[in-house]
């Protein structure tokens, strides 16, 4: 029977890797009506993964998942605490800030990943899983020690790039990461150089503003680590 999953704390910290985005600046998130720089939707999900992660163990970082909606936002040094809901079944896992839910995590065990759909190729991207990466996990609040005993990549990663995908080819401006589901396929030991690959399978307006769907798979040395298909709010109203 797998470990009981246990609800877990920490102080949101929104890092400057994503100043960028200027959604997560206060003078941006200003701008867009929100009252100060919004804490990345990355982040909020690697504090999500770390119940499963502190249960499940390899086991979790290399075949299971979960689905990701972003509802709210969380700001910087917002007290964040991951609740276990849901089933045996259906676990799912809530980030609140003083009782309120802004993310949720349905969770898999064990899932087996799709294929990507086909859609608009997408440029793919390469990157390395250097330590600034590989410790994007400590730097944000999440302390479990897995990824720096196994020396490998922290799930958030898989997010991170998902991310980096958008940016590299259809931001131009500030924009919001709202959902995705994300299928482990295996571990990414830190120095591996992954790729990842997409197609564009939609854009459509909403009423926050433009949205995107994307569908990628990532490859770690050529051997595949994640499927994902992220949306984001790519062009936001008035802006």
């Amino acid at each position: 029977m797998p470990a009981a999953l246990k609800s877990w704390s920490t102080n949101a910290i929104n890092l400057p890797d994503h100043a960028d985005n200027i959604i997560h600046t206060d003078a941006g998130a200003r701008a867009a009506g929100f009252e100060r720089a919004l804490v990345a939707g990355t982040t909020i999900y690697a504090y999500l993964t770390h119940v499963p992660a502190a249960a499940w163990g390899l086991d979790w970082l290399k075949g299971g998942g979960g689905e990701l909606r972003l509802r709210r936002p969380v700001f910087d040094n917002d007290p964040v605490d991951i609740v276990v809901g849901g089933s045996d079944d259906a676990p799912s896992l809530t980030a609140e800030v003083a009782g309120d839910g802004r993310a949720t995590l349905d969770l898999w065990e064990r899932v087996e990943a799709p294929s990507i759909r086909d859609g608009e190729p997408l440029r793919p991207i390469e990157v390395e899983i250097d330590e600034a990466r590989a410790d994007y996990g400590v730097r944000c609040g999440d302390d479990l020690g897995i990824y720096a005993e196994r020396n490998i990549a922290h799930p958030v990663t898989w997010a991170n790039l998902a991310n980096s995908m958008f940016i590299e080819n259809l931001v131009t401006g500030p924009w919001i990461h709202v959902r995705s589901k994300i299928y482990h396929e295996g571990l990414a030991p830190v120095g591996s150089t992954v790729r990842v690959e997409a197609n564009l399978l939609e854009r459509f307006e909403s009423r926050a503003g433009e949205r995107a769907l994307v569908d990628m798979r990532m490859y770690a040395d050529d051997a595949p680590v994640a499927t994902i298909e992220h949306e984001a709010i790519i062009v936001l109203p008035n802006s």
